[in-house]
């Protein structure tokens, strides 16, 4: 079994290419002195150089002569090819220092790899130095434990909202039965009472579980496309809430133009059920429901209407062009501060004073989450902007097809 040799760090390789490199540059460079001086000294003398009548012992001393030189000559090849040996280590070992100094941040950025987990995220490499590969190598790795750590405190958050969320209509079924079972002649009524008690509460757990499937599907992407018309599933979404708005009196205002659209038409669907849903549980009685579809080509920019909570980019609405379609919803209801639109689009998260006092209002708070994040699988985006005297108008845009 042969034996592989251990790979070479980085450092190593560097090192070893700065001492390679020296070498024969240095070794070119005592090459081609010795080869000049063997030229020069070795050069026969011009005719004007040389006597006209020879010393008898002219021979013996051009021969002593040539004796001196190549002993010159060997000398100084042997002292270049020591000093030059003795370069070649200095540079080894300063090569390897410099080497150790260059890739400094490089293992800075290990160390906070393997320092990483979900309870040091926030740690920051901040590198300094000018503006090189490396230290935008580390200013990449701390956009990147940035956006790791924002992802792992939103988990945690949903995670947390999600147990309280489901942990209330399980306290209330427990706490029905618990109730009727300790009364020892309990009647009909009673237990009519707590049935009606225990099935409430589990519509609203069921509520709550079908809007987190519908959430974590549409956050894994658009599976299966299909072709649809997004006037179609808003007309379908307006028939299920048709009696909840004759209770409530409210005002219709329907506009629902062609508007081709190609996705997942269980996500669409459940995104616009979503919106039409909140626009009237959030009205107030007599309250105005606005429901415009509309198609076009997109030459608008980002950054045009206030109070975004989807996502940017080059998708409809962006820098990118195409067309599009988009479904914009209007209601009346609780006054809502411009700076607190975008927080309606976390989950769980229902805004201050949207709770009606009959319990109407006392949703699942996934609606506007569910609704951005199908849009964002679709590459569009959703917006919400708040209205003058109450309400909010909330607008899906997504590709057209």
């Amino acid at each position: 079994m042969r034996m592989r040799a251990p790979a070479l760090t980085i450092r190593a390789r560097l090192t070893l290419t700065y001492a390679g490199l020296f070498t024969l540059g240095g070794g070119a460079l005592v090459l081609a002195l010795t080869t000049a001086f063997y030229r020069l000294i070795f050069q026969p003398l011009p005719d004007n150089a040389i006597p006209s009548v020879l010393d008898p012992d002219h021979d013996h001393f051009i021969g002593l002569s040539d004796q001196i030189r190549d002993a010159a000559a060997s000398h100084l090849l042997r002292i270049a090819m020591v000093l030059l040996l003795l370069v070649v280590a200095v540079s080894a070992l300063v090569g390897w220092w410099v080497a150790g100094r260059m890739l400094r941040p490089i293992a800075a950025i290990t160390a906070a790899a393997r320092r990483a987990n979900d309870t040091n995220l926030h740690e920051r490499l901040d590198l300094p130095g000018p503006p090189d590969e490396l230290k935008e190598l580390g200013d990449t790795f701390d956009r990147m434990l940035e956006r790791l750590d924002a992802s792992f405190a939103t988990q945690r958050r949903f995670v947390a909202n999600a147990s309280h969320e489901l942990r209330t209509p399980l306290a209330l079924t427990r706490t029905a039965v618990e109730v009727t079972l300790a009364k020892p002649t309990a009647t009909e009524a009673q237990w009519r009472t707590m049935a009606a008690d225990v099935a409430e509460s589990t519509g609203r757990a069921q509520r709550l579980i079908d809007a987190l499937l519908t959430l974590a599907r549409s956050e894994q992407g658009v599976t299966d496309p299909q072709d649809d018309d997004l006037a179609d599933l808003a007309a379908e979404a307006l028939d299920r809430i048709a009696v909840r708005c004759r209770e409530r009196d409210l005002r219709l205002e329907v506009e629902l133009a062609p508007t081709p659209v190609r996705g997942n038409l269980t996500l669409l669907g459940s995104a616009v059920a979503n919106l039409l849903e909140n626009a009237v549980t959030y009205n107030r009685d007599g309250g105005l429901l606005r429901v415009v579809t509309a198609y076009g080509a997109d030459t608008a920019t980002d950054g045009e209407s206030g109070g975004s909570g989807g996502s940017g980019g080059s998708g409809p609405g962006g820098n990118g062009g195409g067309d599009w379609v988009e479904l914009t919803v209007s209601n009346d209801g609780p006054e809502i501060p411009a700076d607190s639109v975008a927080e309606l689009f976390e989950p769980f998260h229902r805004g201050r004073d949207t709770r009606r006092s009959d319990g109407a209002g006392d949703g699942t708070g996934l609606g506007l989450s569910i609704v951005r994040a199908v849009a964002r699988a679709h590459g569009g985006r959703a917006e919400a902007v708040s209205r003058p005297g109450g309400g909010l108008t909330v607008t899906l845009r997504l590709q057209g097809r």
